[in-house]
């Protein structure tokens, strides 16, 4: 007797077609580690998903120098990802239009954003809400509408996958919302497929098809998915990597163990190339090369360790990007009053006694929170003799020298002038 029932189709293998998928990524470009093949492949898929994810990573592909394969790893994302749409220099109010048009949520791809971001390009601070605001659902953005005097306001969604490539670095707003895939040249024994749009498109295409239907059949566990993140993986890094982590959990087989060591590996990488803030840099510099143990100390005397710190940047400040000069009392105190003393009050120079005046200066206790909150933990040992100055200011002498006879501070009954900074 004959079924009329139609033939059940298979469920789709969502590890194997990933597997495939990060093979595609392998044969046109060269990613410099086994995780950022995994980081990637899972981004491609994650992009399907927007509808069922409450926020998306952002993925950039950053270079020091150009022929480093950074575009061709982003016209590769293209080919796999939904509605794909390719930028060099869109405006904000394009970017929000795009996102609010008919047809599905889209893929941004931005090619060259350090022509966005880069020195020369000014602060392009729409743009830069746009990538900042949209990485989570529900995110809009108050725009005008209409011409001339006919014009009202609208709320305008900017929640959409977005993939970068560019030279340099990007907004720390962005990095910290990023996967960062920092892309190198080729070495002479590394070799790629040469990629051939008319041809290759296609299959590219028929991976994304593929990728489309898997993910539907995932869009419900994926939606109420809560997946495990590594040790240590918290705050903005949990945001970033938890819709890749729950698709790898979806896929199965290999993937959630290799999603996860590409989590910890890719985090600490971002960590370790990104430099700290300018203003993290001067607490630390304070805690480990100036203080040093001391409890106060006068800010002509910060002044004079901190301007001969060999790799720092306190000799040469920028100036608007035009100039730089030496850094100031006046820039010393502007910088550390972002940040607040334990009764929460901005951090601010006071009077300290020193023989027979009273400079101004400051004392460790105001910046014990900040060293607290905000630098990475102390070296083992952070005031040996030959790497800082240290002045024992209650201690009624002059200590010292440091690596060069003028690196030194002076104690409470020395009142000799410091030489001229500023």
């Amino acid at each position: 007797m004959t079924s009329n029932n139609p033939p059940t189709e298979a469920p789709i293998d969502g590890a194997a077609l990933l597997d495939e998928v990060e093979a595609f990524h392998r044969r046109f470009n060269i990613f410099p580690t086994e995780h950022a093949y995994v980081a990637v492949t899972l981004w491609d898929a994650h992009a399907h998903l927007m509808d069922a994810l409450d926020g998306t990573a952002r993925l950039a592909f950053l270079s020091p120098e150009p022929g480093s394969g950074k575009s061709r790893a982003l016209e590769i994302v293209e080919t796999l990802t939904p509605r794909a749409a390719t930028t060099v220099n869109a405006s904000a109010n394009a970017l929000f239009r795009l996102v609010a048009a008919d047809g599905g949520t889209p893929t941004i791809l931005f090619d060259e954003i350090d022509t966005v971001f880069g020195p020369k390009a000014g602060g392009n601070e729409e743009v830069r809400g746009f990538l900042n605001s949209g990485y989570r659902r529900g995110a809009k953005s108050l725009r005008c509408v209409g011409d001339g005097s006919n014009q009202s306001t609208e709320w305008f969604s900017s929640f959409c996958a977005v993939a970068m490539a560019g030279l340099g670095s990007l907004p720390d707003t962005i990095l910290t919302r990023s996967v960062i895939i920092r892309m190198r040249k080729k070495a002479p024994n590394e070799k790629c497929e040469p990629y051939r749009r008319r041809v290759h498109e296609k299959q590219g295409h028929a991976l994304r098809d593929r990728l489309a239907d898997w993910t539907a059949t995932i869009h419900d566990r994926v939606a109420e998915a809560w997946p495990e993140m590594p040790e240590g993986v918290t705050d903005r890094p949990a945001d970033v990597w938890e819709p890749l982590l729950a698709v790898a959990d979806a896929a199965g087989g290999e993937w959630p163990e290799r999603a996860r060591a590409a989590c910890i590996a890719l985090i600490k990488a971002a960590s370790e190339g990104n430099e700290a803030s300018q203003g993290v840099r001067l607490l630390t510099d304070l805690r480990d090369k100036v203080f040093c143990g001391a409890d106060r100390m006068p800010t002509a005397a910060i002044l004079e360790v901190l301007l001969q710190l060999d790799d720092a940047p306190w000799a040469d400040m920028s100036d608007d990007g035009q100039s730089s000069k030496p850094l100031t009392a006046r820039a010393l105190s502007k910088l550390l009053s972002q940040y607040v003393r334990p009764d929460n009050s901005p951090i601010r120079p006071r009077g300290i006694r020193v023989g027979s005046g009273t400079p101004k200066g400051y004392y460790a206790e105001d910046l014990s929170d900040a060293w607290a909150r905000y630098c990475p933990p102390a070296p083992g040992e952070s005031a040996t003799a030959d790497t800082s100055a240290t002045s024992q200011v209650t201690g009624g002498e002059s200590v010292a020298e440091g690596r060069s006879e003028s690196r030194h501070m002076f104690a409470e009954t020395d009142t000799r002038p410091l030489r001229s900074v500023g």
